[in-house]
């Protein structure tokens, strides 16, 4: 029997029980579709997600504190004099030269006084009087590289004066959590700035703000974040008071800067150029060993899953073809008698396993493209909407072909015992048997 002939009676068989065809192929395809999605995603968050976490960002940050003050304190036209360690624009620029710095994010950070008004009314608030507490201002430009993620509304527009984000130190103090949230947004904030005057009175710098976000930030401590313009001036109204008054008057130009090495590998090096300056830094250079590992863990489970569905595919295949085997007793008879050697009767199954394999392959690897980019796309809305980068999904060809490869591959090994089945039958044997 030549191929040609094998090829002509596995595609009859097929044909004659199309139905069960069809159910094999589904299986097949399920298979392959669930495998292909697993494949996809995980490759795509090994290679991509990790891989943008360490060549920078957040991860690959450091944050530079002043140390306290010596005991020559603080001259307001040389804060570095004497033994304190002020932040200056000085430092940036040395820290900015330092190799394996990417950039540096300067944070300022001022006392004010807290009015919240327009919240809607609740038990829970009604003993919310003013309060103090520290305000952040970033520059906004930058804020995707900043310790700052969104839980709620969004981060207060470049350039703007007039909003905040808030942190959930405040939420909470306003009776709310991270489910409830929303309901500060768009919610007024009145602040102000206070100094000691000469007099001995206290003075403020007034200003009203709109929360339009709630944010969970590490970058310094506060109640929200804001411009960095405004707060800047907050801060130099405030930085013309006198000493020795009710209101301290602050002690250095920035509370704290965030300093991005180029890769994560960078960031231990970076510290101690930052410490041999004379400055205290704290870094999570760690995060990325417990991501790597998690990602592993995800890996396994993601491959369990996909392996528990190629055992039942391949025994929906095996199924079937027995099935096909009993039911086909008597053309394996006739073509036997017809002088089919056995392998001729083995190839002919083959073929017909091999083909629904591969049909099955082909379909389930486009179908778990298919849910592998609907996964992502719901991924990078998620990103998108705290702030991040999307990520782009990386479906490399020898995935979908080595897809199909592997569908095909199954169908033969699960069409294996079925096929020699039908090859050790006899012509008599066959025959008589219907």
């Amino acid at each position: 029997m030549s191929l040609i002939d094998a090829l002509t009676l596995a595609l009859r068989g097929v044909r004659r029980r199309f139905g069960r065809a069809v159910l094999t192929v589904v299986a097949v395809g399920l298979a392959a579709t669930l495998l292909t999605a697993l494949l996809i995603i995980s490759r795509t968050a090994e290679s991509r997600v990790l891989n943008q976490l360490s060549k920078g960002g957040p991860l690959a940050g450091i944050r530079v504190l002043p140390s306290a003050p010596g005991p020559q304190g603080v001259d307001v036209d040389n804060p570095q004099r004497g033994d304190d360690r002020s932040i200056t624009d000085d430092t940036i620029d040395r820290i900015r030269a330092a190799p394996g710095v990417k950039a540096v994010t300067p944070l300022i950070t001022v006392g004010v006084f807290i009015d919240p008004i327009g919240l809607p009314p609740g038990p829970e608030r009604r003993g919310v009087r003013r309060f103090a507490d520290g305000l952040v201002g970033i520059d906004l430009h930058r804020i995707s590289k900043l310790p700052v993620a969104l839980i709620k509304g969004r981060y207060p527009a470049v350039g703007s004066r007039t909003e905040v984000a808030v942190s959930e130190s405040y939420i909470r103090r306003m009776g709310f959590d991270r489910k409830t949230a929303a309901g500060v947004l768009d919610s007024k904030v009145v602040m102000a700035a206070a100094r000691s005057e000469a007099d001995g009175t206290v003075t403020g710098w007034w200003f009203k703000a709109t929360v339009v976000g709630v944010v969970a930030q590490d970058a310094a401590p506060g109640m929200g974040i804001m411009s960095q313009e405004i707060v800047r001036e907050a801060y130099q109204w405030q930085l013309t008071g006198v000493d020795g008054g009710p209101v301290a008057r602050p002690t250095t130009t920035y509370s704290g800067l965030f300093v991005e090495a180029t890769a994560l590998d960078r960031v231990g090096p970076v510290r101690v150029e930052i410490s041999d300056i004379g400055y205290t830094t704290n870094a999570s250079e760690n995060i990325i060993e417990s991501v790597t590992r998690y990602l592993h863990v995800v890996d396994i489970v993601l491959t369990g899953v996909g392996l528990i569905a190629v055992g039942i595919a391949s025994l929906g295949i095996t199924n079937a073809m027995l099935s096909a085997v009993r039911e086909r007793r008597r053309e394996i008879g006739v073509i036997k008698a017809l002088g089919a050697r056995d392998r001729d009767v083995l190839l002919v199954f083959l073929i017909e396993a091999g083909m629904l394999g591969a049909i099955g392959g082909v379909i389930g690897s486009m179908l778990g493209w298919g849910v592998a980019r609907g996964v992502g796309e719901a991924v990078n809305r998620f990103l998108v909407g705290q702030g991040l980068s999307g990520v782009q999904l990386e479906v490399p060809a020898t995935l979908i072909v080595g897809s199909i490869v592997g569908s095909t591959a199954l169908a033969l090994l699960a069409g294996v015992v079925p096929a020699r089945r039908a090859a050790r039958l006899s012509a008599k044997e066959a025959v008589d048997a219907t």
